[in-house]
């Protein structure tokens, strides 16, 4: 099993920046993708960002050029570094690792980007 803690959520204004950490633990060892979803109100989960474990990484087109994702293998923690937040990245946010062909999810934590 590995588990997966989520932290950095809370209330930002519009145009701020928040920055989410995700900490694995447990069986990490053959973790070869870990990422960030999220869950708007009234709209279904959506990919953010993932990234490998050879750095490689993806974005969702609505975050490129404000969001990153960044990974300390050392740490086994995952970060996605938040800018120009806008009211539409208002949700719940999950961290995800995939390992062997499972799934893991975190708790999920909440960022409100309102004035």
């Amino acid at each position: 099993q590995v588990q997966l803690v989520e932290s950095g959520g809370g209330l930002v204004q519009p145009g701020g920046s928040l920055r989410l950490s995700c900490a694995a633990s447990g069986n990490i060892f053959g973790i070869y993708v870990m990422g960030w979803y999220r869950v708007a109100p009234g709209k279904q989960r959506e990919l953010v960002a993932d990234i490998t474990s050879g750095g490689g990484t993806d974005y969702a087109d609505s975050v490129k050029g404000r969001f990153t994702i960044s990974r300390d293998n050392a740490e086994n923690t995952v970060y996605l570094q938040m800018n120009s937040l806008k009211p539409e990245d208002t949700a719940v946010y999950y961290c995800n690792a995939g390992r062997y062909g499972n799934n893991y999810w975190g708790k999920g934590t909440l960022v409100t980007v309102s004035s």
